[in-house]
């Protein structure tokens, strides 16, 4: 889930979120609302503004180890996401 915590919209497009373990990526194409949040899917859909979809067959991040990154469209990082279960 990626989550706007400001009050204004920020425009996604050409945004990422990536896998670190799978080397998958994701570029948005979406304006988040203020205090809005978008799921991401991995198996297949259409993008929504509540719901987006990676339409991929296999896993996307390893439910034991794994990181995802969101960067801007500049490419610097906005956010990092990692855990470690093992």
């Amino acid at each position: 889930m990626v989550k706007n915590t400001g009050r204004y919209a920020v425009a996604l497009t050409g945004w990422t979120l990536t896998s670190r373990r799978a080397y998958v990526a994701y570029r948005f194409h979406l304006r988040l609302g203020g205090h809005r949040q978008v799921r991401v899917h991995v198996g297949r859909g259409l993008d929504t503004m509540r719901d987006v979809y990676l339409n991929r067959r296999t896993y996307a991040w390893d439910n034991h180890c794994d990181t995802a990154t969101l960067r801007n469209d500049h490419r610097l990082v906005v956010d990092i996401k990692h855990w470690n279960h093992r």
